[in-house]
């Protein structure tokens, strides 16, 4: 989980960007992030959108990794009466949904519980 440190005040950023919003900086250096956090909010989804239809309910969490970081992501391989706030997961690089006929395959991060 790639993320870059302000030089100048230090925030890190995850996703990466391009001036830091704290102090307004261009200078950064990479980083990384723990793949490992706690839930700090989530809510689930029981009405998706169309391509999502099929995970439906399904939670979405927000992950608090440390340094001020924090992930929005879909819980995976969790019922969703089993979350809780506190919980410990792990962040993985998973399959989101396929596109199309052509079977375009999308990735993304998904948290599963640790």
């Amino acid at each position: 989980l790639e993320a870059v440190k302000c030089k100048k005040c230090g925030k890190v950023l995850f996703p990466p960007r391009q001036i830091c919003p704290a102090c307004k900086s261009r200078d950064f250096e990479e980083t990384k992030i723990n793949d490992k956090g706690k839930v700090e909010a989530f809510t689930i989804i029981r009405v998706p959108p169309s391509q999502f239809t099929d995970q439906s309910p399904y939670p979405v969490a927000i992950v608090n990794v440390g340094d001020g970081v924090k992930v929005l992501c879909q819980v995976a391989d969790c019922e969703p009466e089993d979350l809780k706030i506190g919980m410990p997961v792990k962040i993985e690089f998973r399959l989101i949904q396929k596109e199309g006929h052509g079977g375009i395959l999308n990735y993304g991060y998904k948290c599963v519980p640790a």
